[in-house]
């Protein structure tokens, strides 16, 4: 699977990733930052925008989703579990973090998997950083967003909970495959590298 990253976006330092498809479209995972700035390089890549799909909703992921829609009149998805964070800045941690809010109406909710012109991704509900977090995993990528990332995991003091995230970092490595990971901040990785060296799956090691 072919994979555009565009990384570090905003002050949260976000990623987010264009998933091409052979008639030129493009889904996207995550909608951080710039709406400009991601649009540019689907230009540059000469594709059309048809479908957003959410990690989950905190503000530093959603922030150009109205730019977005704007210009390409793309479906957006999340799940249900996080769904009202598009509408509501208190829920979306825009006001904690004091940053510009503009809601989003009209999401549809994620179901089991999300398809565009033969290509396939596979929800996969991860909760702990936030209650509705779902990764996306396809051939051999999994697109983790704030549930895992390169030597680190997602925070859970706004919200989250520890416990849980781990229970859902367990599900992914039950999955028994060495995909390449693809985080909503930092680098990418792989599921092998993480299992063995990222000091937060100490106790998951232990366990293996």
């Amino acid at each position: 699977m072919t994979v555009y990253p565009i990384t570090d976006l905003g002050d949260f330092g976000t990623d987010c990733y264009i998933v091409p498809t052979a008639e030129n479209s493009a889904i996207l995972i995550d909608a951080p930052c710039s709406a400009e700035i991601i649009s540019k390089k689907l230009d540059s890549l000469g594709l059309e925008l048809k479908k957003i799909l959410l990690t989950h909703g905190h503000c530093d992921h959603i922030d150009a989703l109205g730019g977005l829609f704007k210009k390409y009149g793309c479906e957006v998805y999340i799940s249900a579990e996080d769904s009202a964070m598009l509408t509501d800045p208190r829920l979306c941690l825009a006001s904690y973090f004091g940053t510009d809010f503009t809601p989003f109406y009209g999401a549809k909710t994620l179901g089991e998997e999300v398809s565009l012109d033969g290509v396939t991704l596979k929800v996969i509900p991860t909760p702990g950083h936030s209650a509705g977090s779902v990764c996306f995993l396809a051939d051999d990528c999994i697109f983790t967003g704030d549930t895992l990332f390169a030597g680190s995991v997602g925070r859970t003091d706004l919200g989250g909970d520890f416990s849980v995230l781990m229970d859902s970092i367990a599900k992914l490595i039950r999955l028994g495959k060495n995909y390449v990971i693809y985080p909503g901040h930092g680098g990418a990785s792989t599921l092998d590298a993480e299992i063995e060296f990222n000091p937060y799956l100490e106790e998951l090691r232990r366990m293996l």
